[in-house]
Parts: C-alpha cells; sequence; structure tokens
C-alpha cells in the first residue's frame, strides 16, 4: 500500500506519496515525495492499478476532511514552501506540516 497527500490547488490535485505512511507522532519525520498533479474527476477513485502501470497499485481513500492553518488559498502556502494543515477525518486527526523544497 502506498499513502498519499492530495489537495485541490488551481483546479487540479496537488500530490504527494508519503513514503512509509502517515505518523501521529510529531517527533516522526515522513518523506513526501511530489508526483504528478492528477484531475479533479480522480476524487473518488479507489481500486487496483495494476503493476507497471504508473502509480501501480491498489488505491483506497482513507480520510478527506482536513483544513489548512490560516485563511490563505493552499496554492498561494505552498508556494512559500510550507502547508500547515490539520486532518479531521475518520482515521487519522491531529496537524501536520508538509515542506516543499
Amino acid at each position: 500500500m502506498r499513502h498519499a497527500f492530495t489537495t485541490n490547488c488551481g483546479g487540479v490535485f496537488k500530490s504527494w506519496a508519503v513514503t512509509r505512511g502517515p505518523s501521529l507522532d510529531p517527533h516522526d519525520k515522513r518523506l513526501a515525495v511530489k508526483v504528478e498533479d492528477h484531475p479533479l474527476d480522480y476524487d473518488d477513485f479507489e481500486g487496483t492499478i495494476p503493476e507497471g502501470q504508473y502509480g501501480g497499485s491498489t488505491v483506497q481513500i482513507w480520510d478527506r476532511y482536513w483544513r489548512p492553518e490560516g485563511n490563505e488559498p493552499p496554492e498561494k502556502v505552498l508556494a512559500k514552501g510550507e502547508l500547515k494543515f490539520f486532518l479531521d477525518g475518520e482515521r487519522l486527526r491531529g496537524s501536520f506540516v508538509l515542506v516543499c523544497g
């Protein structure tokens, strides 16, 4: 299984593959690798992408509910290099930071 964080920015989903999955321990660091943007039509996709194809794995939606800290839109905050957000989903709850290099 692979984990990803995806957000709607400027009419596409910006996505990051999160190695080793998320952690609720604030001392843990996880590498999030920027991957290609996805069309908004992918919002509800769950299923299996065959091995050998781009993103080949099982896709399962874990959670949907997050909000950025502050009032700026995600695209503006990401341009500054750091997105602080709060997950308020069924499986994950807590504050997280996505640092973009």
